[in-house]
């Protein structure tokens, strides 16, 4: 069948490439010279080279394979200028006008230069301004990037991972304003931060339950430490075929900790993880259970499948194993992605390989995973009533 022109797209894993004056604009002349500012560096026989510069460390290659629109025999060199990308990447109504290309209704982007879930401020010098940093970009995306396009561009935002107690207040605080979504590591430990089987998250967890706001783990966002090791003369490739091992990871560490059981509201995203790993890594977690619980301090109660129904949802870009076997992962966990600017996008034809990843399945199942689950996990306005000539098709 094909996608149904009433179906709208809504894409819960995309990236933004933040602009040269996120956080000059927002921050005090104090601050302005230790911030996250851009930089240029001459090279020869072309324009310099931009890159950002915070507390004195320099951070190259701004594009972050942001090469939406290339084809793959292109790949191989991020772009290192502004104007060397599209102005999609950092303008949104740029964004907005590529998204109306691709048939796209709805993106959520999750920053660039922090790093996925603000890694980059976790690692500051001075903590205080790491947090007014965390803040500011905050408020860029929820007063600048997403109030551009409200409803098309869904607001994510980051924590001060070093102190829960800030973490708190920045989820508050930015709930108050309309973010739907946290982007939390994928493996705190993997950071040099407690892991979820401390107790230490726990007012983060609550924060989250209380404000609806799902955590958002995308792959890699644990840091280089969660990235898979692959022999050092290995081609690039090996690591990433291997990439969405650490959303794996992170589901077994969450299902084998105290966490959801203590945290019974709790909405977890594997962003940019795939879905087609996911039978066989809960069908292996239940083996495990069945047969290690007693002498372990877990759970004794709750099979992993039952946690994994209740708390996670996985999303994916292209996995024809997945959608195959989208009963097995059950079709009210799953959401489709974008990727957007990033090399694994089909942009922009993503409505068209959409369309040919659910050639044969039914569409009230379609409708769920490329938009009605991602509006019940983020809590987006209702979509519009589906006609009624197409509800009976």
């Amino acid at each position: 069948m094909p996608l149904q022109p009433w179906m709208k797209l809504i894409s819960v894993d995309d990236h933004l490439i933040e602009h040269p004056m996120v956080w000059q604009d927002r921050l005090s002349a104090k601050d302005k010279e230790r911030a996250p500012r851009i930089v240029e560096t001459p090279r020869e026989g072309a324009a310099p080279i931009q890159s950002w510069l915070y507390e004195e460390r320099p951070y190259p290659y701004i594009g972050l394979n942001a090469v939406a629109g290339k084809k793959p025999e292109e790949y191989g060199v991020d772009p290192v200028r502004y104007d060397e990308m599209i102005p999609g990447c950092y303008d949104p109504k740029a964004r907005v006008a590529d998204m109306d290309i691709d048939g796209v209704e709805a993106m959520m982007c999750f920053p660039s230069f922090p790093g996925f879930c603000g890694t980059v401020f976790l690692k500051s010098d001075d903590r205080d301004l790491a947090l007014r940093c965390v803040q500011a970009y905050n408020d860029f995306v929820l007063d600048e990037w997403c109030a551009a396009a409200p409803g098309r561009l869904i607001p994510v935002v980051i924590l001060p991972l070093w102190d829960a107690q800030l973490a708190v207040a920045e989820i508050h605080r930015t709930a108050a304003k309309g973010a739907k979504a946290i982007s939390f590591p994928d493996l705190p430990h993997a950071l040099g931060l407690p892991s979820l089987h401390t107790d230490y998250w726990d007012p983060v967890l609550s924060a989250a339950e209380e404000t609806g706001m799902p955590l958002c783990q995308h792959f890699g966002s644990g840091g280089a430490t969660s990235i898979p090791q692959v022999a050092p003369d290995a081609p690039f490739a090996v690591m990433i075929n291997l990439m969405g091992t650490s959303s794996m990871h992170a589901t077994a560490d969450w299902v084998f900790s105290p966490a959801l059981h203590k945290h019974p509201k709790l909405k977890i995203g594997l962003s940019e993880g795939g879905v087609g790993w996911i039978p066989y890594i809960i069908e292996r977690a239940d083996y495990v259970w069945r047969k290690h619980r007693y002498y372990q301090n877990i759970n004794q109660d709750v099979r992993p499948t039952e946690l994994f129904r209740k708390h996670f949802h996985g999303c994916f870009i292209e996995d024809d194993f997945g959608v195959a076997n989208r009963h097995v992962i059950g079709v009210d966990r799953i959401t489709w992605e974008c990727d957007y600017p990033h090399s694994d996008s089909f942009w922009p034809a993503s409505r068209k390989r959409a369309a040919e990843a659910f050639a044969d399945v039914p569409d009230d199942e379609v409708h769920k995973i490329v938009e009605l689950n991602a509006r019940r996990f983020y809590n987006l306005p209702d979509a519009a009533p589906v006609p009624p000539a197409a509800a009976v098709r």
